[in-house]
């Protein structure tokens, strides 16, 4: 029996849809109003861009004192890009 492999040529809309995929665990984890997150990957020329939009009461936590959670969430984005050969930004909307 012989396995499908995926294909070795991911787009580049795939691979953003990967980073966005841990950014929004991560958000879902941290937010109470769950059912407000949403987020949209804007594919650019040099990066991918996600925006994160949250309940505004929520947009503190995912933010965090003096910008430490977002900057996590930031940094574990960008090393799954690299991981995958793309790059990413993530920008809070609120």
């Amino acid at each position: 029996m012989a396995e499908e492999q995926a294909s070795p040529i991911a787009t580049e809309a795939e691979l953003s849809d990967r980073v966005a995929d841990l950014v929004e665990y991560l958000v879902l984890s941290i937010v109470d109003d769950e059912d407000a997150v949403s987020l949209e990957v804007i594919d650019g020329a040099d990066a991918s861009v996600i925006e994160i939009t949250v309940a505004d009461a929520d947009v503190a936590k995912v933010i965090g004192r003096h910008g430490r959670t977002i900057k996590a969430i930031r940094t574990l984005a960008r090393a799954l890009a690299a991981r995958l050969g793309t790059s990413v930004e993530v920008e809070v909307l609120g």
